[in-house]
Order: structure tokens, then sequence, then C-alpha cells
């Protein structure tokens, strides 16, 4: 008899749920296969929809109420139904759930038990916007579908590696470990694939390897990974410290936070909205989308021109100092939205560090691809590359090797 081969790859959020099935074994080519994909958005909100596509269809959309996140994963199932995948058939080995936040306990992927489900529940202080949602997808996905095993896969568990310097605020220790207040890091899947891709792109093992790897979407972060491990990451105790995101600050004065409350008079819940949702290039020139600030710079916009600048300077300040931590960079891979699109900042985050062997080739930048593929001149010290990230996948191959092996 042939072994379950397929995994369904759901992150549920607050209110959506992304989903994905993959096949992973028996493909003609010996790759896993995406079989197909969909969002189910609008939870409880009125007016849902669920947007779902085939392998080799086209895309197709209804609207629909969905109440709870029972309700959206009801209509995930009845659309892989219809295409002749129910998530119930006997050839799904593995449902592998995103979870935002690990803390240091989850170092690896986990199948769910209630042991499990009470130490995610216990980190939703430090998760308080994601890992709820995520508890909500696995245990609908558990009552619907109690035969297969669920797991969990951690966006923390890749920066587990980080040493403690690296990882330790300089807070009074007591307070720190009472609080669990350390860097935790996040895109943990995706830093874990791009490294491991990167290598392969090298033609080495991710074990010879030092990358610096730059998630660079609506949400930004940077990893140092030395030989496969990550010994640094950009975000910290949640997703908010580091690089100048879409609509989040990145790196900032903690002061700052003080000085709103005692002179704007604002309250901890208005701060924290201001600096997770009206930051970053949105606070900066009104524009979260990389693409439209780039129109609007080349309109002459100097306000747009700002925010570019800032994005770009802190860009290059953490390629310097993640030159620092691994003293010698084989690669630099930019992924996700905007580092596997966006030419023009790619080039900018590198232009004039030649002294850190970075470079990148005019024509091969503006390229287009969906490859991995080098971006550098073949005189460069250091790799430039850019490889398209697939944290769906990655989550994929987590579980199926956790339930197979």
């Amino acid at each position: 008899m042939t072994r379950a081969n397929r995994v369904l790859v759901l992150n549920s959020g607050s209110s959506s749920v992304k989903y994905q099935l993959l096949e992973m074994e028996g493909t003609e080519d010996g790759a896993p296969a995406r079989l197909a994909a969909g969002l189910v958005e609008r939870i409880g909100e009125g007016g849902g929809r669920v947007a779902h596509t085939p392998r080799g269809g086209k895309r197709r959309e209804r609207e629909l109420e969905v109440p709870d996140h029972a309700a959206a994963l009801r209509a995930a199932a009845e659309e892989l139904a219809a295409d002749g995948l129910p998530p119930d058939a006997p050839d799904l080995a593995a449902v592998g759930h995103r979870v935002v936040h690990g803390g240091q306990r989850f170092t690896e992927p986990v199948v769910v038990d209630e042991e499990v489900l009470e130490e995610i529940e216990r980190l939703v202080p430090l998760a308080p916007l994601h890992n709820p949602a995520n508890l909500a997808g696995i245990r609908t996905a558990r009552a619907l579908n109690p035969g297969v095993p669920q797991v969990a896969v951690f966006d923390t568990a890749f920066h587990t590696t980080i040493p403690e310097p690296a990882a330790r605020y300089a807070l009074d220790a007591r307070v720190a470990e009472e609080h669990r207040i350390r860097r935790y890091g996040f895109h943990g899947t995706s830093h874990a694939y791009v490294s491991r891709r990167t290598a392969a792109l090298l033609g080495r093992e991710p074990a010879e390897v030092n990358v610096i790897v730059l998630h660079l979407g609506n949400g930004a972060s940077a990893s140092a990974v030395a030989g496969g491990r990550c010994v640094e990451t950009s975000m910290g105790l949640t997703p908010l410290e580091g690089l100048v995101m879409g609509t989040r600050s990145g790196d900032i004065d903690p002061a700052v936070v003080f000085l709103l409350a005692r002179v704007a008079g604002m309250k901890p819940e208005e701060v924290d909205a201001l600096l997770n949702e009206r930051s970053g290039l949105a606070g900066l020139c009104g524009d979260n989308d990389m693409r439209e600030v780039l129109r609007r710079v080349d309109e002459g916009d100097q306000r747009a021109r700002l925010a570019f600048d800032v994005y770009i300077h802190r860009l290059r300040k953490y390629l310097g100092a993640y030159t620092a931590v691994l003293g010698r960079v084989d690669a630099v891979a930019f992924t996700a939205g905007v580092g596997e699109n966006a030419a023009r900042v790619r080039a900018a985050a590198v232009e004039g560090l030649d002294v850190l062997g970075l470079a990148v080739d005019e024509r091969l930048n503006n390229a287009p691809g969906r490859e991995p593929r080098i971006i550098s001149p073949e005189y460069a010290r250091t790799a430039v590359a850019v490889v398209p990230t697939d944290e769906e996948l990655e989550i994929a191959t987590q579980a199926f090797a956790l339930v197979t092996t």
C-alpha cells in the first residue's frame, strides 16, 4: 500500500485562512508539487470570500458568510473536494500549521497534542495578534479531521540557535527572565528555506556557507546564517524590531514610547498601533507598497524619496553589522515580495559596498525571473542572489518529515 504523501498547509490569521495542498512524493520530477491553493477571508466580519486556484486551472472566487474558523476550513475543504482533492482522503499525511511564536521551548516542528496546545496558549502574551488565530486553526482542523496528525511549525524555531550574547537584551536579568524578554526572531521558515536554497545555488552544502538573508516584504527581517545555523536576526521579542517595514517602524529609541505617553498623552495601545500600523514606509510617506513609493520617487516626490532612503539606509546598516557578525559572507540573498521583485532596492542596498565584496550586475539584476539566480558580477567576492521564498513548502517539508520518519 502506498503511504500517505500529501500535506495540507494552513496559515490561520485572525480574519483569514490561507491554505495549500502539496504532494510530497511520487511526482514526475521527484519534487513536491502544489496541487491547490486558496484564501478564505473576512472571517467573522460579514461579506466573506473564498478564492481558490487548482494546479493548472483557473482561479475561482465566491462570496459566503464565514462566521468562524470552522466555517473557513469547511469552505476550503469544499473547494478542494470540488477538484477531487478532499482533505479527508486517506492520502493526507499531515496538516501543517504555521504558528508564529514558539518561545524557547519549540525548536523544531511538533505533532500537536493537548500539552503542545497549552504551551502555545501560554505564549499568547508574546504574540497576542497571532498565536490565538493559529490556535483556532489547529483546534478546528483537529475537530474536522481527528485522525490526521496536526503539526505545528514555528516562525521562531530557526532562530533558537542564536547564541545568548545575541539573544539577550541588556535588561535587569530577573525581570527579563520572569517575563521571557529576549530576541526570538520571526520569518524563520523563510530564512531556513532561503539559506538552504542559496547554498544549493552556490553548489555547496549549507554547513559550508555563510549567508545573510534579507526577507523584504511588507514585514521585513534580516538574518545571519553561519553553516546552516542562525546566529543573529533583526526581529526581536516581537516582529516590530529591526528593518524599516511597510507599516512598522523597525528599530527605534525605546524612550520615544515614554515621550509620546508623557507629552502627547498617548495610551499604550495607541503607541502600539502607531509603531505597528502607522509607521515604516507608510508613516514616512503615506504608502506602504514599495512599487508606489518608487513611482512617486520617479515623479520627484520628496517624502517618497526620504522614505526610500531611510529604508535603504537601514538595510545597508544591517548588511555591515551582519558581515561583522559572520566574519566571512559567501552570499547575500534577497527574498519575499520586495526582495524578489524590486531591482532598484537590491541595487541601492549594495551600492558602494565594494569593500564588503558586494556588487550587482545591472543586466542580471534587472532581468525578470522566478527561479533562484545570481545577480552579482563574476568578479564579486560575495555572491548576491535573488532566491524566491516558499514558506508553505518549508512547512509542508518539515511536517511531512516529522510524520514519516
